[in-house]
């Protein structure tokens, strides 16, 4: 089987630019990902940062729903326990009748965010995060499933009606996510960026555990999100790295700023310490010239039961992380079949 490709962007703020600056090279880079051929454009949702933008991924896929002609486009995820079901439901009808057929809603149970920011969100943040199963159950039922008998709010439409529905995903990086996502028949993505150990028992909690559902997928379908970045040579995508390493040095020690630049890494006055824990991510990091990085992905995939790959590349030149992708769509063979945008 062909291994899927997909983008995953969390509008991330680079050093010496702004938040809308971010915002604007998301756009930019999702209408060239629509004309390189990759099938999906997800778009991460993160509060209070300084260091991602994308505080609203549901604009985000409307706007670039609106602008493109033949890629999917989704979250990755909503997290949900901020929010009304009721509310999400409507937000991704609404893309719907935007995009017909090509809208992802991807759902998350982490607050992408501090216990403040997330209690500014949801007062009860918590206790929607315990509901969490039941919420995601509400988001089917208003999208099509329908809402069991007995349900308060069975007489309650989502608007607007439309006649296609998003393709729902759960999003996770513990076993939790998985374990809900085979119960309810749903496809599954696991943010291998985040968390990389057990992250194939937690892909085959998945598939051993999958019920098929009615209106549903017959069989697990998984994505891995995966840090992954190239360029022209293997020397130059490690340079492009060292911005990466470092910002991954800050998050690692609770620090979140904006994307270093390449030079600002180079001049960082590493300890011995920092140096070594850096190596050892290195060892594991995915950079290289595009076939090197092309194997690696489809190794990890392999080895994880995984038929696509959603692929993040920070990079704090905006060039370069849009030529990193334009070079892994051509070592995949991507090819695009544009269509008429809706207007047209």
């Amino acid at each position: 089987m062909t291994l899927r490709l997909a983008i995953l962007d969390q509008s991330t703020i680079a050093s010496g630019r702004g938040a809308d600056d971010a915002i604007r090279e998301t756009l930019a880079l999702a209408r060239l990902a629509d004309d390189w051929g990759y099938g999906r454009y997800w778009l991460a949702e993160h509060h209070n940062s300084q260091s991602h933008a994308g505080s609203a991924p549901e604009m985000l896929v409307a706007a670039i729903a609106a602008t493109t002609r033949r890629i999917r486009v989704g979250t990755a995820g909503v997290m949900l326990p901020h929010y009304s079901a009721l509310k999400v439901a409507e937000q991704f009808k609404v893309a719907e009748a935007i995009a017909p057929g090509r809208i992802d809603l991807g759902l998350g149970r982490a607050p992408g965010s501090d216990g403040r920011t997330a209690f500014a969100l949801n007062p009860n943040a918590n206790e929607a995060a315990d509901r969490f199963p039941n919420q995601v159950m509400d988001v089917l039922g208003w999208l099509g499933d329908g809402l069991p008998e007995g349900h308060p709010f069975r007489q309650v439409a989502a608007n607007p009606q439309v006649p296609t529905r998003p393709e729902v995903w759960i999003l996770g990086s513990s076993d939790y996510g998985a374990q809900l996502a085979a119960y309810l028949g749903l496809p599954y993505c696991f943010a291998h960026f985040i968390a990389e150990r057990g992250s194939e028992q937690v892909m085959a909690l998945y598939r051993e555990g999958f019920r098929p559902q009615p209106g549903r997928l017959a069989a697990p379908h998984c994505a891995l999100g995966v840090f992954a970045l190239t360029a022209d040579t293997e020397a130059e995508a490690w340079r492009l790295y060292k911005s990466r390493e470092l910002w991954r040095l800050f998050r690692d020690t609770g620090r979140f700023p904006p994307l270093p630049s390449v030079e600002e890494a180079e001049a960082y006055p590493y300890s011995e310490a920092e140096r070594a824990h850096l190596d050892r991510i290195r060892a594991r990091a995915i950079v290289g010239a595009p076939e090197q990085v092309k194997a690696r992905l489809e190794a990890l995939a392999a080895a994880h039961g995984a038929q696509e790959v959603a692929v993040l590349s920070p990079c704090h030149d905006p060039a370069a992380r849009q030529r990193s992708y334009r070079l892994l769509a051509e070592a995949f063979g991507l090819t695009a079949s544009p269509t008429p945008l809706a207007a047209e």
